[in-house]
């Protein structure tokens, strides 16, 4: 049996380029005691990968050149070496960007059962797997929502932002979401319920943006969930009310080395606001709790959310710079089935 993968062939020196991956195709790894073996059906494209290919400091270790680029994946058993699993079951696990992973199965979390007559397969990598209870932890831990507070919501029509704003509604308050292109902001509106949703890209300076988001929350922001940071966390800022909460997420826009400064820095003190970075892996208490509901919101259809997929392992790079760039819409997967 032969795996197909793809490797960091090299580290990228501004913006990652397809010459930064390299697809091997190697045997099928031997399955030792405690362990199984998973045929991955789709696998995950986030932001944070970006990151990871960096030899820097960052709250996880860089992925070694010449090694398999890690991503949250769903598959099912086709050998196991550990009892409690067997072939055929469907699981959600840290398998990589591979077609084939060989997984500790006796590590806690590291393979996880999953059912998928209720919930799609590769929900469990969107609003049922991570980036769901990312937005859960965020939201609820973070900005601590109250019924009539305004939350801003950044990369809105993203795997992560998209829940937030749905959570958040679902708590009573105002919510705006901030995405880029006519369409995202459409989808954010129309479909995801939320209350007005600012195109960035109509608005290219701190100004113009600023007046866009006092159209959409005229009673000031209360809340922000902050994937982007640069200009557009700039501008929220500069709208928050006193003792607002910022859940810090992502910042997305400067992953290439951008610079990220922080214009309006004075107003963490004259607002009195609280700024939380999180890491929603240091936060497995809350899991339990936020995969429960999370997976019956999406049961029941009362939790909306999009995918764009592309087929094959060989797509893999170019979907994952596409998903740097914005060009993806919703939660980005490759299919390997």
């Amino acid at each position: 049996m032969k795996n197909q993968r793809i490797v960091l062939a090299s580290r990228p020196t501004a913006e990652a380029t397809l010459d930064n991956f390299r697809l091997e195709t190697v045997d099928a790894p031997a399955v030792p005691d405690g362990h199984v073996l998973v045929r991955v059906h789709y696998m995950s494209l986030d932001p944070y990968m970006r990151g990871r290919m960096n030899d820097t400091k960052n709250y996880a270790a860089p992925v070694a050149l010449g090694e398999v680029m890690g991503a949250g994946t769903v598959g099912e058993i086709v050998e196991s070496r550990q009892a409690g699993f067997a072939p055929g079951d469907k699981v959600v696990c840290m398998g990589g960007w591979q077609e084939l992973a060989v997984l500790d199965a006796r590590q806690p979390g590291m393979v996880r059962k999953i059912d998928a007559s209720q919930v799609p397969l590769q929900a469990y990598l969107g609003p049922v797997g991570m980036p769901g209870v990312t937005a859960w932890v965020g939201l609820n831990k973070f900005i601590e929502p109250k019924a009539g507070e305004t939350v801003v919501v950044s990369a809105a029509s993203g795997a992560v932002g998209s829940v937030v704003g749905q959570l958040a509604k679902a708590k009573g308050c105002h919510v705006v979401g901030i995405a880029g292109g006519a369409d995202k902001c459409a989808y954010v509106v129309d479909e995801l319920g939320f209350d007005a949703c600012v195109d960035y890209k109509q608005y290219p300076d701190e100004k113009s943006l600023g007046a866009a988001l006092d159209a959409a929350a005229p009673k000031g922001i209360d809340g922000n969930f902050e994937n982007v940071g640069g200009m557009i966390m700039d501008t929220v800022l500069s709208r928050m009310n006193a003792f607002g909460r910022i859940a810090l997420c992502g910042l997305i826009s400067g992953y290439d080395g951008q610079p990220l400064a922080l214009q309006n820095a004075r107003l963490l003190l004259t607002q009195r606001l609280r700024i939380q970075g999180f890491i929603v892996s240091e936060h497995m208490a809350l899991w339990p709790e936020a995969l429960a509901e999370l997976g019956m919101l999406v049961a029941t259809g009362k939790l909306k959310y999009r995918e764009s997929v592309v087929q094959g392992i060989a797509a893999a790079p170019q979907a994952f710079l596409g998903l740097l760039k914005g060009k993806n819409f919703g939660k980005q997967l490759v299919k390997l089935v």
